[in-house]
């Protein structure tokens, strides 16, 4: 089953939302592709890096019949059940400083996150 959840209503359902840089840049590297029909951007939880958790982004075309589909101006964002579960309430940003660029999750659910802000910890 999927379903959309705008940003604007993730205080209130809880869900795991994207905000408007994050979508821009999504269908920014979507439109580099050489086949971007189809294209989404997977957000999961895996179990590792240095504090248990560690998120993963990739493209992707496949999509389980079970993803949450989040559309946000124009981008897709597909998440697996299991790693809403640990997402609940938390928004994927994109960040453009100087010392990189990159997607990062800002997420209640996490106690403690590493320097590099791709792995986390439960309380």
């Amino acid at each position: 089953m999927s379903q959309t959840t705008p940003p604007s209503d993730a205080a209130q359902t809880g869900r795991f939302s994207v905000s408007p840089g994050a979508a821009a840049r999504i269908v920014e590297i979507i439109a580099q592709q050489d086949e971007p029909e189809g294209l989404a951007l997977r957000v999961a939880v895996l179990a590792g890096g240095c504090n248990g958790f560690q998120y993963q982004f990739k493209l992707e075309t496949g999509r389980a019949s079970d993803d949450v589909v989040i559309d946000q101006d124009g981008a897709t964002v597909l998440v697996d059940p299991v790693s809403l579960d640990l997402l609940e309430g938390a928004q994927l940003e994109f960040v453009d400083k100087l010392m990189g660029a990159h997607f990062t999750v800002t997420n209640p659910n996490a106690a403690s996150s590493c320097g590099c802000g791709t792995s986390f910890s439960l309380a």
